[in-house]
């Protein structure tokens, strides 16, 4: 119940309509409903189906059904009260179990919902996990949430605070500020949300090992250490069928402006810099960002929200917060400042776009990728700093700049990392530059589908599923 999940779900339920499947049914909750409706292409017959999801039960605001703008807190406890849709859950699968008869059921959930698992059980249904995010980093995370013993293997360490993981010794030495602090604190934390938060991830991970197959929005070729870590300690089929990709949300009123100032400028020359639509960094990082920016003298698009501490109804002027000097720089005409939503995928696949500065977020890192276009990596939670770390040492396409949204981090380290990538005279950005556009074209073979001709990894991995699921739901 977060918009980066919901969307390639969505998109995932669109790419079976657009292979010829036409009794699909998407279920969500009443005040996600007109969001998602806004996304479906209006031919679309997919049935969009809601389940009552009661927050104020669990002590949330009222009316929080999605986890964007929460604060830390709340979002965890908002993670664990999913759990409670499982009785409504279980009550529609039923009834819509008995409108189709005798024909075969596939239910497909998000990595947090490996609950759906027993409920699929008890009717006689085919279920997978999706996992929107990718290989590698959730294989790391993955590992890190059911060791037993995680604070004990890093203090052991800590003389350089590296370690390594021992169900996945491929994914190489990992840095303690690489690990989400939640899972940092399991085991020895007093609080006793830390460990109904680690005891809740647990059970939900253990919980894959009870459905028929896993589907990881990933490219076989680039992800293979992850993909192969969840085939040996899953023990269930793999199939990666991504990038699943937007294929179109609501346009803004003001897209078309952003696209116009974007074709005004040189080729390869524009930072776009997003940090997603649920993480956000703190004012004193924001302001040496800015500082950064003039320092540089690229142009760019800055995605902004409301920083760390700040709620979206409280009031907060981003613009008076910034250096005065910097809006005067944007006044030139070198920076473009967007608040809250961007069309991302237009602006990265624009031909004026240079390099991205970004989260991590598993989505944002696909959207990058197909376009070839290298990342700035500033991670900020959750597997972000392990998809970083893959994407620096494995990939060859980032380079991390910061770490977390506490990190002190200096207007001349941001703007040396962009020089780096974005500068003409830079070997290793030259490089980077190279490899990402290598890279777009695996993720574009991956993809493709010539009849008679060619197939990719990823058509094939779909194709391989859905045989599969088709055999086993006949039976």
């Amino acid at each position: 119940m977060a918009q980066s999940h919901m969307i390639p779900f969505l998109n995932l339920a669109i790419k079976f309509e657009q292979k010829g499947y036409t009794n699909l049914s998407f279920v969500t909750t009443p005040l996600n409903l007109p969001y998602i409706q806004s996304c479906l292409p209006p031919s679309s017959s997919i049935r969009l189906l809601t389940i009552p999801f009661h927050g104020a039960d669990h002590g949330l605001p009222k009316e929080t059904e999605k986890t964007d703008n929460l604060p830390p807190h709340i979002l965890y406890n908002f993670i664990m009260a999913t759990i409670s849709l499982k009785p409504a859950f279980t009550d529609l699968m039923i009834s819509l179990s008995d409108d189709i008869a005798d024909q075969p059921l596939c239910i497909i959930s998000d990595m947090f919902f490996g609950w759906v698992s027993h409920v699929a059980r008890q009717l006689g249904a085919f279920h997978l996990i999706f996992c929107g995010g990718g290989g590698f980093g959730f294989a790391c995370y993955y590992s890190l949430s059911m060791m037993m013993n995680l604070p004990h293997l890093i203090k052991s360490n800590s003389d350089h605070q590296f370690f390594s993981l021992p169900d996945f010794q491929e994914a190489g030495q990992i840095h303690f500020t690489q690990v989400s602090p939640k899972l940092l604190a399991a085991g020895e934390s007093d609080s006793e949300e830390d460990h109904l938060w680690i005891n809740f991830v647990k059970k939900r991970l253990a919980e894959w090992t009870q459905s028929d197959g896993i589907l990881i929005n990933s490219v076989e070729e680039i992800d293979r250490l992850g993909l192969d870590y969840f085939r040996r300690v899953i023990k269930r089929p793999v199939w990666s069928i991504g990038p699943i990709l937007s294929l179109g949300t609501p346009a803004a009123d003001d897209e078309e402006l952003y696209l116009k100032w974007l074709d005004s400028k040189p080729e390869k020359s524009v930072l776009y810099i997003s940090f997603g639509s649920q993480y956000i960094i703190s004012a004193t990082q924001m302001v040496e960002l800015a500082k950064a920016l003039q320092v540089s003298d690229k142009n760019f698009i800055w995605v902004m929200r409301k920083p760390l501490g700040f709620d979206e109804n409280s009031d907060f002027n981003m613009k008076k917060t910034l250096p005065e000097e910097f809006m005067q720089h944007v006044e030139l005409g070198r920076g473009l400042l967007i608040e809250k939503w961007a069309p991302q995928v237009e602006i990265l696949s624009h031909k004026s776009t240079s390099a991205f500065m970004s989260h991590c977020g598993w989505n944002s890192v696909l959207e990058a990728l197909v376009s070839g276009v290298p990342i700035i990596g500033w991670p900020l939670a959750a597997e972000q700093c392990l998809n970083a770390k893959y994407l620096e040492e494995c990939v060859g396409v980032c380079l991390e700049v910061a770490r977390g949204v506490i990190s002190e981090v200096t207007h001349e380290k941001i703007a040396e990392k962009i020089e780096i990538v974005m500068g003409e005279r830079s070997e290793k950005g030259r490089m980077m530059r190279e490899r990402a556009n290598e890279v777009k074209e695996i993720m574009r073979s991956a993809s493709r589908n010539e009849e008679g001709c060619f197939k990719g990894s990823s058509v094939k991995a779909m194709d391989e599923f859905l045989n599969v699921a088709s055999l086993l739901m006949d039976v």
